[in-house]
Formats: C-alpha cells, structure tokens, sequence
C-alpha cells in the first residue's frame, strides 16, 4: 500500500504538529511494508524527516506553516501546486493529519482528514480575528469533510464534539489517540537547563505553570486573576507563575499583548514568567520542577500539555470541557473553565499540600502509561486498511 501524506505541517511547533511527527515514524516502524510519500513545502533542522519514506517537495511562495495564520490564507497558486502534487501521484490512500493544512484534491484516492477539535467552530471569534478568516475556514472545513472517506479525531470526547457541531455521522468518524513522547519522564534529581536558571527557576523555586500557545481560548486571564488572588493567601507569596510557550513565532490568533496588560496591571510583573518557545529538554525539565500543570481552556480536543505533564510526574489541574478528566482520573483536578473560585483553590491546594501532590502524581503516571504513540500507530494503521480493503459503513 502506498499511502500519500500531507506533511505540510511537520515543521508546525503546535499540538498538530507533534502528533504528526510522533504518529507517522510510529506508524512506520510498526508496519514497514506500507510505502509512503510525504509532500512538503518547507524543512527545518528542528524537525527532520523520517528515513524510510519518499519525499515530494513542493515550491510555495509562503509556506504552509506560516501562510495559514489566523488572520492569513494560503495563495491560490500554492494550493494549486500542492493540490496538483498530492493528484497527481500514483497513491492508494492519502493521509491529511490536520485539516489545519488540507486542500482539495482532483482524485479518486480514498482521503483520510484529521480534525483534532471543534474550537473553531464553538469559539470562532476567539480563534479567528475577521469574518473573512472564519469564512476561509468553513470552506476548508466543508471541502475536507465532503472529500474524506473518514474523519480522524483524537479523543471520543472530540469525536462526539464533531458529532454536534458539524453533524459528521458517527459511522464516518474513527479515533487515533494522542499520547506523551517517550521523553516526557520522571527524572532522577531534575535539575534546572541554563534557560530555566536565566528566568529565575531553581530547585527551590514553587511555580505554577500553563504550557500552550495564547489563543484567547485558551482562557489564560483567569490563571491571572486566580494567581493574583493566590497570593493574598499568606505562606504563598513566593510562588511564580510561568506560562511555557512561543509568543512571538506563533501565526495564531494571540491574546498575548492583552495578558502581558493584565499582569501589569495586576501588580504581577516580577512574579509571572514567560519562557518563550521551549525546547523539549527545557520543557521536560520544567514540567519535573512545577508544582503543578494548568490547563484551563474553554475546550481541548484532546490537551497534550497536559498528559506531557503527567508523564513527567507533575499534578495537573485541567478544564472538564476536554478529554483529560476521564483520561487522567485521579492525577487531575478537573474545573469548569468559569469556575474562578474553583480554581483559586485548587491553585492553594496543588501549591500547599504535598501529600495531594504525590497522590495526584502517582495517579497521572499510571494513567499515561497506558498511552503511547505505538497503540496510536496501531488504531491509525488498522484505519489505513479498513479504508483500503473497502470496509468503511455506509453513511
């Protein structure tokens, strides 16, 4: 079987970027008698390519990874050219990780397209700044859905999301879930990277830490609001919040400049931390260090950061309108993403109870180890051939 990819999106340092990168090698090395044909427009030292597959490399003025900005489209003549490529190749099956970078194809090749959440669809004004860039992104949602033989999604919770919000019958839907890379971990004696120690992160220092990108879904004023609350409580005037994540690469929708504001504000300049992009060696440190991992999105399709947390030990207080509550059990605190006073005193417990946190690590481990990209590998290898062997149900 010669499986077409869509790995427009290798290079992407978000959630869907990652789950393609840990996904497709698993995939390979669970089954290498699949052949595979990757179709980029742009290549980073980052994130190489895996050995072992055909590459197809596409000339695009901008390429995808930064064209498709929130507030951006790719040109006609790029889609074109991607399109063309993707047609024309000699392909059984064709394979879009993220309808994020989809465009349509002028072929009978039996496509698969992935959509990891509804966000757009529930928030689209928090996620897209113009009406133009939300009327973009129905088309591309409407054209991808309409050529899919099936849609992948990463959680049941996702799946029923799609279910109600983009009436996508259940029997079109299948489920290849997200996990930690191996290198999300428990380290023996973590110790701070150089990059921690220049913010001001020791082994001694109590933080509180959200991961992500500053989407306004995110909902990243209530961690303001609750931290400031947080340190009127006596005994924790030394805690630091740190938000993980790229504020000045990203091509998302930002609600940044506003949450610097609200720290200003707030009084909070000297007790908030913005890393910046973090490589895996910083993050996996980091994650070891915290007190605790915060997640208090509106929604999350699946909320990676937050089992990458788990797996390196860390208690992890998350919204309920995700996956995570069910995922995590008891190595989660789950809250309402309105629920301010909820989260002001999860904050305080996660923060002053040691034994809760050890409890609450135990159980995040235990819950992680059940997941991995090979299972993963596996549910979407069994999609490959249900698709190929003419197995999908009717709609």
């Amino acid at each position: 079987m010669r499986i077409g990819v869509d790995a427009t999106c290798w290079t992407n340092r978000r959630g869907y970027g990652r789950f393609a990168r840990s996904l497709l090698p698993a995939a390979l090395a669970a089954d290498p008698a699949k052949d595979y044909t990757f179709f980029v427009d742009t290549e980073s030292e980052e994130f190489p390519l895996p050995d072992g597959v055909e590459i197809v490399r596409v000339a695009a003025d901008v390429p995808t990874v930064k064209a498709a900005a929130a507030d951006g489209s790719r040109s006609l003549s790029d889609m074109w050219a991607m399109s063309r490529a993707f047609s024309r190749a000699k392909l059984d099956l064709f394979f879009f990780p993220s309808v994020y970078s989809y465009v349509p194809m002028l072929s009978r090749v039996p496509q698969l397209v992935t959509i990891h959440d509804v966000i757009p669809e529930l928030f689209p004004k928090l996620v897209f700044p113009s009406l133009r860039s939300r009327l973009f992104w129905r088309a591309k949602v409407w054209m991808g859905c309409a050529q899919a033989r099936l849609v992948l999604t990463v959680s049941d919770y996702s799946r029923k999301c799609l279910a109600e919000q983009l009436h996508i019958p259940e029997q079109r839907m299948r489920v290849v879930n997200e996990a930690s890379d191996p290198v999300f971990r428990v380290l023996d004696n973590a110790q701070p990277t150089p990059l921690l120690e220049r913010l001001g992160l020791t082994r001694n220092t109590r933080f509180l830490t959200y991961v992500g990108g500053f989407s306004p879904h995110k909902n990243l004023p209530l961690l303001v609001d609750a931290f400031a609350e947080l340190q009127k409580f006596p005994g924790h005037e030394d805690v630091r919040l740190v938000f993980g994540g790229d504020y000045e690469g990203d091509v998302f929708f930002s609600g940044y400049r506003q949450l610097v504001e609200r720290v200003q504000k707030a009084g909070l300049t000297d007790k908030v931390i913005f890393t910046g992009y973090l490589r895996d060696a910083d993050l996996i440190a980091l994650l070891n260090m915290t007190q605790g991992l915060l997640l208090p999105s509106f929604c999350e399709g699946f909320g990676l950061p937050a089992i990458e947390a788990a797996a390196c030990g860390a208690p992890v207080v998350v919204t309920t309108e995700s996956p995570l509550p069910e995922i995590l059990g008891e190595g989660a605190i789950a809250l309402r993403p309105d629920d301010f006073q909820g989260w002001v005193d999860a904050l305080s417990r996660v923060v002053a109870d040691e034994t809760l946190r050890r409890k609450m690590s135990a159980a995040g481990l235990a819950a992680t180890a059940k997941l991995s990209w090979e299972n993963s590998a596996q549910q979407l290898l069994a999609i490959f051939d249900e698709v190929r062997g003419n197995r999908v149900p009717a709609a």
